[in-house]
């Protein structure tokens, strides 16, 4: 097997010649890297890399001023800028006298939380907000604001929005916006607003205006709310009134057509009428009872022969004379008996007339004892007479109780509806008599006003000239001491292994070469320069045969050549594609060894693009696997597709099941996503292209630009249009390998 020069072109077939019968001339091979001396080690040489940064003093030295001289023209040819900043406290400004009766209720304001700052913030960044400033001011009519030198500049490049695809305004709110900087202070309520300008007195007054314009900005939604809250609420107040005088007029309709009318304490009618009836039965029980237990009373003196004592005998005139008479006759009779005996008539006819007394008075009494039973019955006549009527008020009230539900809920909605136009017009009083500016102060207030700035912002011209001067002496000592390390043999850089030697190819005449391999050269010496590596180069000045040339097959250990070449190249040679002039050249069996020569130390994926005739699957750990074509489609994912090598730590991506789409499939752009996914992840990545003339090779060269390609005639035309095909694609890195189908059949 044979690796020809890399070139950014194809190479000539004829620049693989057969020599005629003159002198052997031995190709031209790059120089062979053996195993260093044992006593070369891993570790750094610090002394060593000091003296060699010490050696290039003076290159570092011119860079590092050149650097800072550099720096110092450009800071003092840049418009200086000074800032100006102005910071704003957010805070309740209403006082218990100027607030709402709902608020009064609560003793504090709530506090702003982090987020409500945040959102004053973006208020005062807001475009509205931005226009009213510059229209105070006046900065569209300034040519600070309008496009820069650099803006333009970089529009051309494609790095910004183009200037002349933009009005005045924007450019003028991209300006305004690129000098403004709003934040809020760590652990406060205070905003500041930074403006810069190339004029301070400009920066300080534009920081001025943008607060002032936000306070009033403020005030004026406030004041805003509260107009638009008496607009509505006199809008609803006209609505209510007219529902509250409907509502009131059905609850007085229903009361008139049910007779439900209410009588004194808001009560209806069969109420207060049950109220009454029951008074008066409960008073003319009592009456009956009384009348009738004084009736019995006075019988019962009457019928005893004692002396009739109650207040009934005592109120009636009658009984009163006969009382009195009773007493003038005994008081006569006391007296006559002093001097009378008993058997005088005088004494007779005074204690006749005492017995008469005595009899009449109890015939009073046995009429006054029939005045109260007639009483005590005429109180009984009207007890019936009042529960017959609340009986018949019972039955009248038990049939309104419907009705009377009916005008509870009628007299309900009106009351409701008086309730809601009665907080209403308080609020609308609260809210016309707070519709005035002074009213509603903002919930923030100035606590620093911004001044014109002494010294400019911007730029830093001390620490601009020193950070490039330090910048150029960190790159300069850098790339010194990178090209010191460089210069260190590669199995003390960690490649840790010595290439065989490179066997030439060697064509011949009648069978039998000309030429042998070259063997390897120890080291005499470490290399003093970085080791650049140079690949071989075909003999050119060879006489041209008049036969094709028998290519001879070579051992499979020169992959190890190209191997080490991928290394050294370092980020181009991270993904290859390798491609066989024809099919049955031992493209698979190269693309194979070569991953499995890079596991030795480094992450390698190998993915089988070869749609014409895919064949990878079979060394895989699992050979059923999905692969790219079920990937593209969508039906699994990115990491059902990466299996194992089973000989080695190598990693692989199937073809899967392309179903004769192989040309859909290669022209899928998710093709160059995966293969990209897969360079950041893996050190190298191996492709598998298949045969140039079957697949479209130039969907490739995008994804790995350093190709391979294996053939087993150089000097076959076939070749050299592969060659030339591979170089019109845009392979910029083009690698000849010969002898993998003689190897894979050995």
């Amino acid at each position: 097997m044979f690796f020809s020069k890399k070139s950014k072109a194809a190479t000539p077939a004829s620049s693989v010649v057969p020599p005629v019968s003159a002198p052997v001339i031995p190709p031209t091979t790059r120089p062979v890297i053996a195993r260093p001396p044992a006593d070369i080690g891993g570790d750094l040489d610090l002394i060593g890399l000091g003296r060699a940064v010490w050696q290039k003093k003076t290159r570092i030295l011119t860079l590092t001023v050149v650097a800072a001289t550099a720096a110092f023209v450009v800071v003092n040819a840049m418009t200086p800028r000074y800032r100006s900043e102005a910071r704003l406290l957010l805070e309740s400004r209403e006082n218990v006298f100027m607030r709402a009766e709902a608020d009064k209720g609560t003793n504090e304001r709530a506090a702003l939380d982090p987020e409500a700052v945040i959102g004053q913030i973006q208020i005062i960044l807001s475009r509205d907000l931005a226009r009213q400033v510059i229209a105070k001011e006046k900065l569209n009519q300034l040519p600070e604001f309008d496009s820069s030198p650099w803006r333009t500049v970089l529009s051309l490049l494609g790095m910004a929005r183009d200037v002349s695809a933009m009005t005045r305004e924007e450019r003028t709110l991209e300006a305004f916006y690129d000098r403004l900087n709003v934040h809020a202070i760590d652990k406060s309520r205070v905003i500041g607003i930074d403006f810069s300008s190339a004029n301070s007195d400009l920066a300080a007054s534009v920081a001025n205006t943008i607060a002032q314009t936000y306070l009033s900005l403020q005030q004026s939604t406030k004041t805003d709310q509260t107009r638009a809250a008496s607009s509505w609420l006199a809008t609803e107040i006209a609505k209510l009134r007219t529902k509250v005088a409907n509502s009131e007029a059905k609850v007085e309709a229903y009361r008139s057509r049910s007779n439900l009318f209410v009588g004194s304490n808001n009560t209806s009618l069969p109420s207060q009428q049950l109220s009454e009836i029951n008074s008066q039965i409960a008073t003319a029980r009592g009456q009956q009872a009384d009348l009738q237990a004084r009736a019995r009373q006075l019988r019962d003196l009457i019928r005893s022969g004692q002396p009739i004592d109650s207040s009934d005998i005592a109120n009636s005139e009658s009984m009163r004379r006969l009382t009195e008479q009773g007493n003038a006759l005994r008081s006569q009779l006391a007296e006559q008996s002093t001097t009378l005996l008993d058997q005088h008539p005088r004494i007779k006819e005074l204690r006749a007339q005492i017995a008469e007394v005595e009899r009449a008075k109890r015939t009073e009494g046995e009429r006054l004892a029939r005045q109260l039973d007639n009483d005590a019955k005429l109180a009984g006549d009207r007890l019936q007479s009042l529960t017959a009527s609340l009986d018949q008020v019972k039955k009248q009230a038990s049939q309104s109780n419907e009705q009377d539900v009916e005008l509870r809920a009628l007299e309900r909605d009106a009351k409701s509806q008086r309730e809601l136009l009665e907080s209403y017009l308080v609020k609308y009083s609260e809210a016309s008599a707070r519709d005035n500016i002074n009213a509603a102060p903002p919930e923030a207030r100035i606590i620093s006003r911004a001044s014109p700035a002494l010294k400019p912002s911007y730029p830093k011209k001390t620490a601009s000239v020193l950070i490039a001067a330090f910048a150029a002496f960190m790159l300069s000592a850098g790339f010194t001491v990178t090209a010191a390390l460089l210069a260190t043999p590669p199995a003390a850089a960690g490649y840790g292994y010595a290439p065989s030697a490179m066997p030439a190819f060697v064509p011949s005449v009648g069978g039998a070469p000309i030429a042998a391999a070259v063997a390897p050269q120890p080291y005499a010496q470490p290399f003093a320069q970085p080791y650049m590596p140079s690949p071989p180069v075909m003999p050119a000045m060879m006489p041209m045969p008049s036969a094709p040339p028998h290519v001879a097959p070579l051992p499979v250990s020169t992959l190890e050549q190209l191997a080490l070449d991928l290394r050294l190249d370092g980020d181009a040679g991270r993904s290859v594609t390798l491609a066989g002039a024809g099919r049955d050249v031992g493209t698979t069996y190269a693309a194979i060894t070569l991953a499995r020569m890079l596991a030795q130390d480094a992450t390698v994926v190998l993915v089988d693009l070869a749609f014409d005739a895919p064949n990878l699957s079979v060394i895989s750990t699992d050979p059923d696997a999905p692969g790219i074509a079920e990937l593209v489609r969508g039906t699994v994912s990115f990491g059902d597709i990466i299996t194992r090598d089973q000989s080695s730590n190598v990693h692989l991506v199937a073809t899967g099941d392309i179903a004769g789409d192989g040309a859909t499939l290669s022209a899928s752009p998710v093709l160059a996503t995966v293969i990209e996914a897969l360079a950041q992840s893996y050190n190298y990545v191996v492709i598998d292209a298949g045969s140039v003339p079957d697949v479209a090779i130039e969907r490739f060269a995008p994804l790995a630009r350093c190709a391979v390609l294996v053939t087993a005639d150089p000097a076959d035309p076939a070749t050299q249009a592969a060659r030339d095909r591979l170089a019109q694609c845009g392979f910029a890195d083009i690698t000849l390998l010969v002898g993998a189908a003689q190897a894979a059949a050995a």
